[in-house]
């Protein structure tokens, strides 16, 4: 019966991972189609779409304005990460778990609420649309991941390490410069990428709070309505696929690297407190 079980869990699994993918692996896929319909079969292979973002200067300042915005987001959205994660990890103090929650609210607000509701408390304080107002939009949507992964790595940090820094009779300061930050950077470094890359894929706030410098992704929904520039489209969203996916499998890999840099610190400081 177990058996039987696993069986059709295993195929399960397997029918939600096509269901989900499926649309993914057509992406590259009809980009290397020699043909401007999106049909099947394919008619031949060609990288002539690729070649033609090269001399789109419209997608390259889309390109340049996304990179921007998810910059400064991801720049912004860890630091206020750090500190939220540091006062969580290490604090108490009143209506700590409420503020934490509150922190944490965007990741169960959908999208489009949280854009119109940007676009009306700007609208109302008389500011114009730019660039800025998306990187605000973004640092709200981001903030809650860069806290949930900052708070493994604060948490998981063992303060007897800092605590001999302060016997030594280094400062704050100089502690956390030579102590903490290089424990915690790794998951520093997997905050900044998947906070990089949720910004420049993101498209509901960027399309909301844009102004006339629009992003990639608003760049791509604006070709959508001409069926000729359709295989240049699926042509640039193949390249944001790849570096998605790079970039999400790198910061994964840092933040497994800080959580066993960690455990090895905590193992050794314990060896040392028992040889003690």
């Amino acid at each position: 019966m177990t058996r039987l079980s696993s069986n059709w869990l295993a195929v399960y699994a397997i029918i939600y991972m096509i269901f989900l993918y499926a649309p993914v692996v057509l992406l590259p896929l009809f980009a290397f189609n020699d043909a401007t319909i999106i049909a099947l079969p394919l008619s031949g292979f060609t990288t002539a779409w690729f070649e033609q973002l090269w001399g789109n200067q419209t997608l390259r300042t889309a390109a340049i304005n996304s990179l921007i915005v998810a910059i400064s987001s991801a720049v912004i959205a860890t630091l206020l990460g750090a500190f939220a994660a540091r006062a969580a990890a290490r604090y108490s103090f009143p209506g700590k778990t409420g503020i934490i929650g509150l922190i944490m609210l965007p990741l169960v607000l959908p999208e489009i609420i949280v854009a119109v509701a940007l676009l009306v408390a700007l609208s109302q304080l008389g500011l114009s649309l730019a660039l800025w107002t998306v990187v605000v939009g973004h640092v709200l949507i981001c903030t809650p991941f860069a806290v949930a992964i900052l708070s493994s790595a604060f948490r998981g940090l063992d303060r007897e390490l800092e605590e001999a820094s302060f016997d030594l009779g280094e400062s704050r300061w100089g502690t956390f410069r030579r102590v903490t930050f290089p424990l915690v950077l790794p998951g520093v470094i997997s905050s900044l990428l998947i906070c990089f890359t949720i910004s420049l894929d993101e498209f509901i706030i960027a399309f909301f709070l844009t102004g006339t410098d629009v992003t990639l992704p608003v760049y791509i929904w604006s070709q959508l309505r001409f069926p000729a520039r359709l295989p240049s489209v699926m042509a640039l969203g193949t390249i944001l696929l790849v570096l998605s996916i790079l970039f999400l499998v790198l910061g994964e890999w840092m933040r497994r690297r800080a959580a066993r840099r960690q455990g090895q610190d905590a193992a050794a400081g314990g060896a040392m407190t028992g040889v003690a």
